[in-house]
């Protein structure tokens, strides 16, 4: 087995979207696979996780072309490797609708092709967040379709020298989402979870346990639908080594949380209730595509996000589009003024 790390040449010819980016520079770290077995990769994966790891940390994301991927239980195979605890999804609070294949592996999103998801943390307007994301393409769209990632860290330097002031209430007031969930999953929308599902539970009784034992405040609608507002969380993190992000749902709430229930204008808050500046809140959107990375799939390709460092997102696609999705390691998303 021969692998090697292309950084340079896999930014400058296969992935050329990142030839528009070269004033921001940003490109995850590539390694590039040879003809090789789904095992002998897993091996490979096992003798350098604390490297693959590291790199994720700095880079934001890490990308493995070239594998011979065809199938769920593959995927599960080699993020296995990296001995990361396994998150569950049905354990998580996403509002997004999603298949199971394996314990692990799930689809990335079930909403249709043409519903744009924007940028995100994983899970940042939840009390319990992944630190690692995997993502593993079977089947690359038609046209269209990439995964944006973008450099938390790099987003929030540039917001706290254009837009010192919304970055200090950010800091210090944290961030607040509502989003209203139906009774059961509605697949047609990108925040279709059912609170049956979200919460875990099949009750009244026992959806408003779980939000009371969270902080949540919640309101019935009609009976059927669940209003939840999250207790206050963070809009900007400080890792281990010093470095801020702009760790929060802010951009994807504010401009994606719309279908037949939800009205974005409604999603999020300041922690203290005030409203967000709309236009501030647009820039912000605007610098994060400026180092924002488009992730054009190929068939088996692999990538790991550190879900501390970078959020992503989906472009809308035609055709076909198989990406499947793990979660690892959850964390704590507590606020802290």
């Amino acid at each position: 087995m021969r692998w090697t790390d292309v950084s340079d040449l896999m930014q400058a010819v296969v992935l050329p979207e990142a030839l528009r980016k070269e004033e921001a520079g940003y490109c995850p770290a590539v390694w590039q696979a040879g003809s090789v077995a789904i095992e002998d990769a897993c091996a490979w994966a096992r003798s350098k996780r604390s490297e693959l790891i590291d790199q994720a940390r700095v880079h934001g994301a890490v990308l493995f072309r070239g594998l011979p991927v065809t199938e769920p239980e593959h995927f599960d195979a080699f993020l296995s490797a990296f001995g990361l605890a396994n998150f569950p999804y049905e354990e998580s609070l996403s509002n997004a609708v999603r298949v199971n294949f394996t314990p692990r592996v799930f689809s990335a999103n079930e909403a249709p092709s043409d519903v744009r998801i924007f940028l995100h943390h994983e899970m940042a307007q939840t009390p319990i967040y992944p630190e690692k994301l995997f993502f593993c393409c079977l089947q690359s769209a038609e046209s269209g379709g990439a995964t944006p990632i973008c450099r938390s860290d790099w987003l929030v330097d540039r917001i706290r020298v254009e837009l010192a002031g919304f970055y200090a209430d950010c800091k210090v007031k944290g961030l607040r989402y509502s989003n209203v969930m139906p009774s059961d999953d509605d697949p047609e929308s990108g925040m279709g979870r059912s609170w049956r599902s979200t919460l875990r539970a099949e009750t009244v009784e026992a959806a408003e346990e779980r939000l009371r034992s969270m902080a949540y405040d919640w309101t019935w609608l009609d009976g059927v639908c669940l209003r939840a507002t999250t207790p206050v969380l963070p809009a900007i993190k400080q890792l281990p080594d010093g470095r801020e992000t702009f760790f929060n749902q802010l951009i994807a709430a504010f401009c994606g949380w719309s279908d037949e229930r939800n009205d974005p204008s409604n999603a999020i808050t300041f922690g203290d209730g005030t409203a967000l500046p709309k236009e501030t809140v647009l820039r912000v959107g605007e610098l994060a595509e400026e180092v924002t990375f488009d992730l054009a799939w190929q068939d088996g390709d692999i990538a790991m996000v550190d879900n501390q460092v970078a959020m992503h997102g989906r472009r809308t696609f035609a055709g076909k589009r198989r990406v499947l999705a793990s979660l690892a390691e959850a964390r704590d998303n507590r606020f802290v003024a």
